[in-house]
This record gives C-alpha cells, sequence and structure tokens, in this order.
C-alpha cells in the first residue's frame, strides 16, 4: 500500500519519500511472494467498486512500466446455496451461476474438476486474475524512483509528532528524523502497535499467522489447471473459507490455502504455528471438491508463511489519523487478507487524501469509504458486525 500511495503521489509531482521498515522486498509482512488473487465478488458492496478501480489502474501502473505483472483469468465461486455471504458475492460481482441452482452441471467450463457438493452452486465471472506480488512491490517502488520518489530500507518508524501547523515529523530507530507536510502510515501488522505509541488508541488490528499451501495435481491433469488453459482463480465460502490461484509459479503445483490463522506477534513469529490446523482443512476440502486433479497424499508441497492483519469486521481501514493531526496523518491498514488486488486503488486514495483532504477518485469511481472510517470501533469494539456474534469474512 505504502509503495502504491508513493507512487500515486509522486505522480501528481508531490515530493515523496518511502521509508521500508526491512529490507526491500522483504518477506517479513504480507505483500511478498509469488501470487495475490483479484475478483470484484465480494458480499461487502462498498468492495467491488473499489476493486474494478483497481483493476483499471492496475492497467495503467503496467503501461507506465512496460512489463505485466498482473495476468487476466476468470473466477469462479463455490458455496452452499443458502450462504447469504456466497449470494451476496455473486450477486455483488455480477457472476453467473453455473451449476447448482438449477443450472446444467455437466455443461460448464470446470464441470470434469470440480465436484460440487449437494445443495452447493458455483457461479463464473470475468473479473479474476492473479499478481505476482514481489515483482509488482518492485514495480509501484521502481515507477515512484521513476517520479521523483525517494526510496529509504530499513527505516524502522517509532514515532510520529506535529511540529507546529503543516509540519510533521517522523523519527526512525536508527536515530533519523524526516519532516513533511503529510504521513501516510500504512506499516501492516505493526500498526496496533505504531498507533498506540504515537497517540495512545487500541486501534484493533490484529497480527495473524497464516499458511500458503502449494499442492501436487495429479499426472494427466498438469496441463489443465493452468492460466494458459484458462483455469480461473477460486473462492470456496463456508467453514473453512478456500481460496486459490492456478497452476502458474510453481509447475505441477497448484495454491490453495484456508484464509485467516492464529494471532501472531509479528516481532516474535515462531513461522510453524497452526501449520497442521492451516494445512489440514485444505486437504479435506481438496478430497471432496478436486479428488481427481489434486493430491493431498504427504500434505502441501511448499508451505509459505504469511501475516494478515486482520480488523474484526474484516473491513479496511482508511482514514484520517484525527485528533492533533487532524487531516496530516492518514492511515490504511487492517487489509485482512484481502488488500493486495486493491493496492493501486487504496494508494491513489491515501495520496489523494493526503494532498486534497479527501479521495476524488473513491468518489468518481462509487467508492464508499464510510464503511472503512476508524471511529466505527468507538461505539462497536466488532466495528461493522452487528451481531455479538458474528464473523467476518471477505
Amino acid at each position: 500500500m505504502g509503495s502504491c500511495a508513493a507512487y500515486a503521489a509522486s505522480s501528481r509531482g508531490a515530493r515523496a519519500l518511502l521509508l521500508e521498515q526491512f529490507d526491500l522486498l522483504h518477506h517479513r509482512g504480507s505483500s511478498h511472494g509469488e501470487s495475490r488473487t483479484i475478483r470484484a465478488t465480494y458480499p461487502q458492496a462498498h468492495y467491488p467498486p473499489m476493486v474494478r478501480l483497481s483493476r483499471r489502474l492496475w492497467e495503467e501502473a503496467q503501461a507506465d512500466a512496460g512489463y505485466r505483472v498482473l495476468t487476466p483469468t476468470p473466477h469462479l465461486d463455490l458455496g452452499p446455496r443458502d450462504d447469504p455471504e456466497f449470494r451476496a458475492a455473486i450477486g455483488n460481482g455480477g457472476a453467473a451461476v453455473v451449476a447448482g441452482g438449477g443450472a446444467e452441471p455437466s455443461s460448464w467450463p470446470w464441470a470434469g474438476v470440480f465436484r460440487v457438493p449437494e445443495g452447493w452452486a458455483a457461479a463464473s465471472s470475468e473479473l479474476g486474475g492473479v499478481m505476482k506480488a514481489t515483482k509488482a512491490v518492485a514495480m509501484f517502488q521502481a515507477l515512484a524512483v521513476k517520479k521523483g520518489a525517494v526510496v529509504r530500507d530499513r527505516m524502522e518508524v517509532i514515532d510520529i509528532a506535529r511540529r507546529g501547523e503543516g509540519s510533521i515529523l517522523v523519527r526512525t530507530a536508527s536515530g533519523e528524523e524526516f519532516h513533511g507536510a503529510k504521513c501516510i502510515v500504512t506499516v501492516g501488522a505493526w500498526t496496533s502497535k505504531l498507533v498506540k505509541s504515537v497517540v495512545g488508541m487500541d486501534l484493533p488490528v490484529q497480527p495473524v499467522h497464516t499458511l500458503i499451501c502449494h499442492w501436487k495435481v495429479k499426472p494427466g491433469h498438469k496441463g489443465e489447471l493452468t492460466t494458459e488453459a484458462g483455469f480461473p482463480t477460486f473462492a470456496s465460502y463456508g467453514d473453512p473459507y478456500i481460496y486459490s490461484t492456478p497452476s502458474m509459479e510453481f509447475p505441477g503445483l497448484i495454491k490453495i490455502a484456508k484464509h485467516g490463522g492464529p494471532p501472531c506477534d509479528p516481532d516474535s513469529r515462531d513461522w510453524s504455528t497452526g501449520a497442521a490446523d492451516l494445512a489440514e482443512p485444505v486437504a479435506r476440502w481438496i478430497d471432496t471438491v478436486m479428488p481427481g486433479h489434486v493430491d493431498t497424499a504427504g500434505g502441501p508441497v511448499i508451505r509459505q508463511s504469511c501475516m494478515y492483519s486482520m480488523t474484526p469486521d474484516e473491513d479496511y481501514v482508511v482514514d484520517f489519523l484525527g485528533g492533533e493531526f487532524g487531516k496530516d496523518v492518514i492511515v490504511g491498514a487492517g487489509f485482512s487478507g484481502h488488500g493486495f488486488k486493491n493496492g493501486p486503488a487504496v494508494g491513489r486514495i491515501l495520496a489523494e487524501m493526503a494532498m486534497d483532504g479527501e479521495s476524488r477518485s473513491a468518489v468518481e469511481a462509487g467508492v464508499d469509504l464510510e464503511p472503512l472510517r476508524i471511529d466505527r470501533f468507538v461505539d462497536n469494539p466488532k466495528g461493522n458486525l452487528k451481531n455479538p456474534g458474528d464473523q467476518g469474512r471477505q
């Protein structure tokens, strides 16, 4: 998000400084690795307009860079027909039911791959795709530098303070100080710690450990599950919530993983917490829904640790910090395992909020930022969730 914001700001002529806590393109946060998905099928109506804006901005950035980091694909959603989140997602995303719910089960493109359970449905939509995550971060950083931004790594920010009207001071752990008119905070899993130390606010952004699993495609089917063959990204609603990208980064393997994981401290991770709990439900799902095409014997071939930064309602935080900082410090956080696709849109919105005090792009694209405000947690610690037993799911 920070790299996208730096690119958006510098593209408008702002003098932008991007401070990275670790080495550039590190693996200690949430934006590394080979792949992320993009889709417009969301239960919450405020996300599809943001996804469509972001999809356009991905294309603009790739044209500016001269190379691609996003491979378009179809997208498939599966889930119980009576699941309200599944029904809302396919409705908001304009997906068409292709199996279950009265659709002829043998007439859809991937009928030979997926065994849709009794009482379930499958819905297909055109807006899908796979982003090369680390390559995309590098692209936005390079574009920001091309536009005049300065990028510094190994710069852990430990304090933000106001120094007079229109002046924000940022201090780093190395003792360096930087001054600017505005400050955009996009520190991922470290958001709660930094915000607490700066303003004393308990912003409910909880880091969790999650596991990216790559499974072996069974012999004779390797070519079927690739982007070249038109295989979709997909998501499966219910418990567990499963997501996947086509076989792409590792030939003969397909990424299928479970959303979420156990809480963790980003400064003291053991990199293996909950590994079995995160892999075994995926194996059971594969054996039920894709038994003829993916091999679960022996577990996933590749396991990669990652982190989510979760809010209670799994909605983003995109807002002014307020208080003594007014509109001079803007926070982008809590992307809850579904933010990467919207990086270009969120970066543009954050930059406009910093430079203009509001986001014209959000208004023009019909993106509602009200559900992403910090004050939603004031009277309800679970934010946009209305009932005590509800859980967020994006």
